[in-house]
C-alpha cells in the first residue's frame, strides 16, 4: 500500500512545481522582455513483477506481463522562446528585438549577462546602460550632451550632436545561441550563458540568425494569461486527484489493518 501513496505524492510535488512555475509566469505577464517557462514531466522507474513473453502455467505466453508505474518527476524548465508583443513606447532608447537574439550587458562585477529587455539609457558617462545601469557590450559611448538617438532595424545608431547635425554612431549588436533554450534564468530578466545553451554569438541584427530591432518600441512578456490560468486549472485538478488518491490508500490501509485485528 505504500507505493500508492508515494506514487500519488509524487503526483502532488509535480503537481505544486507546476503552479509555481505559472504563478511566476503570471507575475511576470506585463514584464518587459520576459520569457515564460514550462515544466517537462516524466515517468518514475517501473517494478516489473511478471516479463512480457514468459511462459504461463498452462503452456500459454503472457503477452502483456505485469509491471507498477512509482509516480511522476519533474524533468526540467524550458524556457519558452516564443516571440512577445512588440508594444510602441516613442521614448528614445526603447529597442525590441523582433527575432533571434539577445541584448549583451555587463554587471558591475564584470560578469556578462543577457536580455531581451531594451529599455536603454544614456548615462552620465555617455554609456547606453540599462536602467539597472549594466552597460551594453560592446560599449556604445555618445558625445557629452547626446541625450537621443535612433536606431535602424539592422542597428545602425544615428543622433543628433550638440550643433543638431546628424552623426552616425556604432552598431548596437546582438548575441544569438546555438541553443538558447540552456540558458539560465537570472532574475532582473537576465540569463547566463552555460555549456547547455553554447557560447555566445555576437552579430549585427539581421545577420545570420540574428532578428532586427524595432526602435522606441519594446517586447512584452510571452506569457498567455489565458493559457497560464486553463493550465493552473489543469494542475489543481490534478492535484485534487492526487490527493484523493493518498485519502483512498490510507482508507484501505486502516481496512486491512483492522482486518487483522
Amino acid at each position: 500500500m505504500n507505493r500508492s501513496l508515494n506514487t500519488a505524492a509524487s503526483g502532488m510535488q509535480a503537481q505544486q512545481l507546476l503552479v509555481d512555475t505559472i504563478a511566476n509566469n503570471l507575475a511576470n505577464a506585463s514584464t518587459h522582455g520576459f520569457k515564460g517557462s514550462d515544466l517537462d514531466f516524466r515517468a518514475l522507474f517501473y517494478q516489473t513483477l511478471r516479463e512480457p513473453g514468459t511462459g504461463s502455467g498452462n503452456g500459454q505466453m503472457d503477452t502483456t506481463g505485469l509491471q507498477i508505474g512509482s509516480g511522476v518527476d519533474v524533468a526540467g524548465s524550458r524556457v519558452s522562446l516564443a516571440q512577445g508583443a512588440i508594444e510602441l513606447t516613442g521614448r528614445s532608447g526603447d529597442v525590441a528585438i523582433e527575432g533571434d537574439g539577445f541584448f549583451q550587458v555587463e554587471l558591475p562585477n564584470g560578469q556578462q549577462m543577457f536580455t531581451r529587455k531594451g529599455a536603454l539609457r544614456i548615462d552620465g558617462n555617455g554609456q547606453l546602460v540599462t536602467p539597472e545601469g549594466y552597460r551594453i557590450v560592446p560599449a556604445i559611448t555618445f558625445p557629452q550632451g547626446v541625450t537621443e538617438f535612433a536606431v535602424a532595424p539592422t542597428g545602425e545608431i544615428t543622433f543628433a550632436d550638440e550643433q543638431g547635425q546628424l552623426q552616425d554612431g556604432p552598431i548596437l549588436q546582438i548575441v544569438t545561441f546555438p541553443n538558447a533554450h540552456g540558458l539560465r534564468a537570472e532574475g532582473q530578466s537576465l540569463y547566463s550563458q552555460t555549456a547547455a545553451s553554447g557560447a555566445a554569438v555576437l552579430g549585427n541584427p539581421g545577420t545570420a540568425r540574428a532578428g532586427l530591432l524595432v526602435d522606441r518600441a519594446l517586447e512584452g512578456s510571452n506569457v498567455s494569461t489565458i493559457e497560464q490560468l486553463v493550465a493552473m486549472i489543469k494542475a489543481q485538478r490534478s492535484y485534487e486527484m492526487n490527493s484523493r488518491a493518498v485519502s483512498v490508500a490510507d482508507e484501505m490501509m486502516q481496512t486491512a489493518s483492522q482486518v487483522v485485528r
